[in-house]
């Protein structure tokens, strides 16, 4: 296509030249490759786009690189850490307990921080990073307690489904214990 457009610019003389056409395919690929590396560098430039940018978002915000983790993993990390400078105070920890869980919480004091995770129930995959977040923006004298919620006999009665109804589903144990919004 970028091939078209730059063949059309020259004059009709040079058009049917194998040598011009052989020079518009080389220069029509080096465009397409700068403007794929263009576009690449623009998405290490958004947290949720970038992928070999995520070493330098980390580095800078002095988190210790881990590739095993996954890219939504290391985001969240890195999310956790912007919102984390700051006050701190209830709201700051809402904020970066929803973005390591990547689901909703209820922040509460009672002398301790007490955190629930009100949108899924269990304990979140990445817990242990955002145990390691929450330890370096919280006051050093106060504890926390997660509190986790768990789909009891009673609210699985209150679907009203048979057990043919709950196969049908197709869901997977993590998505049956898991979280909510499947239910």
């Amino acid at each position: 296509m970028r091939r078209g457009k730059m063949i059309k610019h020259l004059p009709s003389y040079e058009r049917g030249s194998s040598i011009f056409q052989s020079l518009m395919d080389i220069e029509a690929q080096e465009i397409d490759n700068r403007a794929a590396y263009i576009e690449n560098f623009i998405e290490q430039l958004l947290i949720d786009t970038a992928t070999w940018g995520l070493t330098i978002y980390e580095q800078e915000l002095e988190i210790k690189t881990d590739v095993n983790k996954s890219y939504e993993e290391r985001r969240s990390a890195i999310k956790s850490k912007l919102r984390g400078m700051g006050k701190v105070d209830s709201s700051l920890i809402k904020l970066v307990s929803d973005a390591h869980t990547n689901g909703d919480v209820e922040v509460t004091f009672d002398g301790r921080i007490n955190i629930e995770f009100i949108s899924f129930y269990g304990v979140p995959p990445n817990k242990k990073d955002l145990e390691m977040a929450l330890e370096e923006i919280k006051p050093a004298h106060l504890d926390i307690e997660f509190i986790y919620n768990y789909l009891t006999w009673n609210e699985f009665d209150e679907y009203n489904k048979n057990w043919n109804q709950w196969d049908a589903l197709n869901l997977s144990w993590d998505d049956f214990e898991i979280y909510k919004e499947v239910l």
